[in-house]
């Protein structure tokens, strides 16, 4: 599918501008703390003439044959390019509020948690880096985090496509 930057794109958007649209596509995860498992999921990154990103992520749990079981994780955010690189911000209903700093080289993104709020009723999790890049029209991304008492070790990746 041919992507084009939209013309009302505000200016410090273009270097993010390959994530804008919906994706969706499979991934994998693991923790010492769960069972393996795989998710369906689709990612939508919008724009509304400001000079940031509507970030918002919904998945599903799929059994061996790739059937929906479960609802999966959430979040929705904003991604804001600034003269440093890149701010995000997330919220999740887990329990969860993330900021995240990181920068762009080309048609990848690489960030890391510099901040992670969370209630008193959400599980420990204290450091997360994400990765993704357009890979072959493809995005790809990975996600590491620190998570009730672990190192930061890999915990997601998935191969989404634009629709």
């Amino acid at each position: 599918m041919a992507f084009e930057i939209p013309t009302d794109l505000h200016p410090s958007l273009v270097p993010v501008s390959w994530l804008l649209g919906t994706w969706h596509g499979n991934g994998r995860g693991e923790y010492p703390t769960i069972e393996p498992y795989t998710f369906e999921q689709e990612m939508i990154f919008a724009h509304d003439t400001r000079p940031f990103l509507h970030v918002f992520s919904r998945s599903w749990i799929t059994d061996d044959a790739g059937s929906r079981t479960a609802p999966g994780a959430l979040e929705t955010g904003f991604l804001r390019p600034t003269d440093e690189g890149i701010e995000l911000v997330l919220a999740h209903p887990s329990g969860h509020a993330e900021v995240w700093y990181g920068a762009t080289d080309g048609p990848r993104l690489q960030l890391a948690t510099d901040l992670v709020a969370r209630t008193a009723t959400a599980t420990e999790y204290t450091a997360g880096q994400r990765l993704y890049g357009l890979v072959e029209s493809r995005l790809m991304y990975a996600y590491d985090m620190a998570a009730e008492g672990h190192e930061m070790q890999s915990h997601l990746w998935g191969q989404l496509e634009r629709v």
